[in-house]
């Protein structure tokens, strides 16, 4: 595990603060720590325009390959990147899921013609996605999948029913990666496939979800007969859920150093206002502090064990851990935050009644243990494929 970095290292991390301090102004300005999560609804066109200038500094697909269009940084630089783009405010990234989810997924799973057709997108910020896994009855138990795919008559199209749900900006996406049941009778993770389907059709609906936080950049997506052409099957059929898997692990990548960074600009916030409403005098809450600190520390060191292993998509122990650990400190911090602003916490300040970031962080917070895995489901997945111990029963009706 590599913890400190070289003097060409620094000297990168310099290139990328001053890009960011030279960028992210004038009508950039207003993006500067905006569009994280429970704020993802905010600036979505700004946002766009965003990803369009971080494309013309080539600063969208930093790690990947060069033969895809990547810069190919090493993983030290890839960290350093995504550690100062949040320590400078960068806003949420419209394009995250095509750059850390997709791009990876269809250079290790693509055919050349896919990759050439799809990447350029991502790479010059001009396309979006979102992701197709989590159904009514198919959240924690992705295996439980039940929107099926067909091909039609000429076998040129795939047509695709079925609903998912929790779908992250699919009213701002053109593309949605559906794992969708493609194999009549299948159950379990047999029988799934892994298709992209273009968004840009009367046959599917998105229904947006209103959130504690009175917000909506969740939805439900209705899929009635979509369709999408047999050459956007990623792999063959049946290997939707090796591919999903995969997906998951590249999810686990080096992005998380800066979703960190985007943890300390919270709490550096915190620790502010304790300060200056006196909260910080509290010997409990100095501590919770201290503890919250302490924690993103050791969150830290365990991305960079993550990282020291081979990128393939593959968990290792390490990564199999690291969403029950975010998760449940993240969790503690948005009840930390309320505590820290005391009766203030309770109160919206005037007309129109927005909430605090603050308030909107404690709000969100409350689903970091359920979404994406709820803890029940990841202490399952670190004691059977992590530990190797027996598996729970599984009941049948």
């Amino acid at each position: 595990m590599k913890i400190g970095f070289s003097g060409a290292d620094e000297a990168f991390r310099k290139e990328v603060a001053q890009w960011m301090a030279e960028h992210l102004s004038g009508e950039f300005a207003p993006l500067r720590f905006r569009g994280g999560p429970g704020d993802e609804h905010s600036f979505p066109e700004e946002r766009k325009a965003w990803e369009r200038k971080l494309a013309a500094g080539a600063w969208i697909g930093v790690g990947w390959a060069r033969e895809h269009g990547g810069r190919g940084l090493s993983i030290s630089q890839q960290v350093i990147f995504h550690e100062e783009y949040a320590r400078a405010g960068g806003p949420g990234r419209m394009g995250h899921i095509g750059e850390g989810l997709v791009g990876p997924t269809l250079a290790a799973f693509g055919t050349p013609a896919q990759q050439q057709r799809l990447l350029p997108g991502i790479l010059d910020g001009s396309q979006f996605w979102c992701q197709g896994y989590s159904e009514p009855g198919a959240g924690s138990d992705l295996a439980n999948v039940q929107t099926r795919a067909i091909l039609d008559a000429t076998g040129e199209h795939w047509l695709i029913s079925g609903q998912k749900v929790w779908t992250s900006l699919a009213h701002e996406a053109d593309w949605c990666f559906v794992l969708a049941r493609t194999e009549p009778g299948s159950q379990g993770h047999h029988g799934l496939s892994f298709l992209l389907v273009p968004m840009a059709q009367d046959t599917i609906r998105v229904q947006p979800i209103q959130q504690l936080t009175g917000t909506s950049e969740f939805n439900e997506v209705f899929f009635d007969q979509a369709a999408t052409h047999a050459d956007n099957l990623i792999g063959q059929p049946g290997d939707g859920w090796k591919i999903a898997m995969a997906l998951l692990g590249f999810e686990r990548g080096v992005s998380t150093l800066g979703q960190q960074m985007q943890f300390h600009n919270e709490l550096d916030e915190i620790i502010r206002i304790a300060r200056a409403n006196g909260a910080a005098r509290d010997p409990l809450l100095r501590q919770r502090i201290a503890q919250a600190w302490a924690g993103l520390k050791v969150l830290r060191y365990n991305s960079l064990r993550m990282l020291s292993g081979p990128q393939d998509g593959n968990l290792g122990r390490e990564a199999m851990i690291y969403k029950l650990a975010w998760s449940t400190w993240h969790s503690d911090l948005g009840k930390l935050a309320m505590d820290v602003l005391g009766d203030a916490a309770e109160i919206l300040d005037a007309a129109p009644y927005q909430l605090s970031r603050l308030q909107s962080l404690f709000l969100f917070t409350r689903s970091d243990t359920i979404y994406g895995g709820s803890n029940e489901i990841q202490r399952n997945v670190i004691a059977e494929r992590a530990l190797g111990m027996p598996r729970e029963p599984r009941f049948s009706n």
